[in-house]
């Protein structure tokens, strides 16, 4: 799809998260929290103490309990996924951090307007129905001078670059295939490629995004 072509709105077409699937997802990503711990270092390097946080889509919440323990941050998350909000309020009771996780939408977010110094989304965006909706509500939300980081796969991501992320999972046999098979087809066919998200940015509040692509993924930078 071009970049002149990419829909306002999209269907969701992967799993639904919720329940069993829910509950899967975050065995198989538990498993290496290296990630998530890595992800939350660079964004704590940027936040003053006190910074309000917001992770949109936390699933989880391994990023925003990694984030929460490195400093005097406020971090909330919104998710759709209720299974996730309830398995995401048990993980940070049991990592032994306060975090407010809020059922809702992306696209039509329950918090004010410059409520938070800092947004993230990881893994997450290429799945949202209403795309620029998300971006509109990550700028209005954002205070002035926030900044906001979306740190998804790339529909440019090679079969061979996908094999290797999988691999570095520390998954089971079967576990890995079913992985590496949702990462080639339902992801990579949902995810944008860095054109269409710097279209998207431009048309946006932000009114223009830093886009680094690395390996299958890339880091969209956006400033309000």
């Amino acid at each position: 799809m071009g970049i002149a072509s990419q829909p306002r709105k999209k269907a969701y077409k992967g799993l639904p998260m919720e329940g069993v699937i829910a509950t899967w997802y975050a065995k198989n990503t538990g498993g290496d929290l290296a990630p998530f711990a890595s992800d939350a270092a660079r964004i704590a390097a940027r936040l003053a103490p006190g910074a309000r946080v917001l992770e949109i889509a936390p699933g989880p919440g391994y990023l925003a309990i990694a984030l929460a323990g490195l400093g005097d941050f406020a971090v909330r998350g919104l998710d759709i996924s209720r299974s996730f909000v309830r398995i995401a309020t048990e993980n940070a009771a049991q990592g032994g951090v306060a975090i407010d996780f809020r059922h809702g939408d992306a696209a039509n977010s329950p918090f004010g307007a410059e409520t938070f110094d800092f947004i993230v989304c990881r893994a997450a965006f290429k799945n949202f129905g209403d795309p620029s909706g998300a971006l509109s509500e990550m700028h209005r939300m954002l205070r002035p001078g926030g900044e906001a980081l979306i740190i998804d796969m790339s529909r440019d991501a090679s079969d061979v670059d996908i094999d290797e992320v999988v691999d570095t999972m520390n998954l089971g046999p079967i576990d890995a295939i079913v992985t590496r098979a949702i990462f080639r087809h339902p992801l990579r066919n949902s995810a944008y490629t860095r054109a269409q998200f710097l279209r998207m940015a431009s048309d946006s509040p932000f009114g223009g995004a830093e886009i680094k692509v690395e390996s299958i993924g890339m880091d969209v930078w956006l400033r309000k």
